[in-house]
């Protein structure tokens, strides 16, 4: 039986790009059940695709996960596939920076090998689709079965590209977070995960500031007037801001990366 196949890209849906790489994984490996995460991430943007891939493969059985988020096609960053430490998951894709965080949240990286000349390639190797010559029919091959090992070269763990991430930290009952990503609705994700609240102070239904702007810290969005700013866990227990009917990215005039001071009041 095929293990499960999950697929992110930027590809969009507007080209072939996406239903070729379907088509070559479904030659392969017809049985394997593709689950599409996305394909409408802005192009190029390597930083949210890992950040999408982090917070949506919880949700998926463990299997093989292909991403393809690659401005680099055809110059010197390495294809690979890699097997995460917890959940026996592997995944597939350029070596930027792309599959690390995901990686990070399995426990990190128990084998990793270089696909760029697998023999589970497609021949001849477009210089710029490596999504249909190599990733695509890499990840099939994986999902049926073979070994992680005679898909390509054994490289070292530490040498794989990884995302450079701001970090959020207290600091004299403040905590300071960066602005890590956007929706379409303007809700600012934070560089803050469930676990790392315990010590915040935060209490339901109670004020925070943040950079100086009046908010309340709540369950989600009916919580507070229309136009008003909370701090919410959102849908991945992963902290964010959001303005009821409005956009916290407006109203806090924050761009990515940017940084954001929450402090607990009355």
């Amino acid at each position: 039986m095929a293990r499960p196949l999950t697929f992110l890209s930027d590809y969009g849906l507007e080209d072939d790009f996406v239903g070729v790489c379907h088509a070559v994984i479904a030659q392969i490996a017809p049985e394997a059940r593709i689950v599409d995460l996305t394909h409408g991430l802005d192009r190029h943007d390597i930083r949210t695709a890992a950040l999408v891939l982090r917070r949506a493969l919880p949700f998926s059985a463990p299997g093989v996960h292909l991403a393809v988020v690659d401005p680099g096609v055809g110059a010197e960053r390495r294809a690979i596939a890699l097997r995460t430490t917890e959940e026996d998951r592997i995944l597939v894709g350029p070596d930027n920076g792309l599959l690390s965080l995901a990686a990070q949240r399995f426990g990190g990286i128990a084998e990793v090998v270089d696909v760029a000349r697998s023999p589970h390639r497609l021949e001849p190797v477009s210089a710029t689709f490596h999504g249909r010559d190599i990733f695509a029919p890499v990840a099939a091959h994986l999902a049926l079965g073979a070994p992680l090992g005679d898909a390509g070269d054994p490289i070292d763990a530490d040498e794989i590209t990884r995302l450079d991430m701001p970090l959020a930290f207290l600091e004299d009952g403040e905590l300071y977070a960066h602005a890590v990503g956007f929706d379409r609705f303007g809700n600012v994700m934070l560089d803050v995960e469930h676990a790392e609240l315990a010590d915040s102070g935060f209490k339901l239904g109670h004020g925070v500031d943040v950079n100086g702007r009046p908010g309340v810290y709540a369950t989600t969005f009916a919580d507070v007037p229309a136009g008003e700013l909370i701090l919410y866990e959102d849908a991945y227990r992963t902290l964010a801001l959001a303005v009821n009917r409005g956009s916290a990215r407006e109203l806090l005039g924050i761009e990515r990366d940017g940084e954001l001071r929450i402090r607990a009041r009355g």
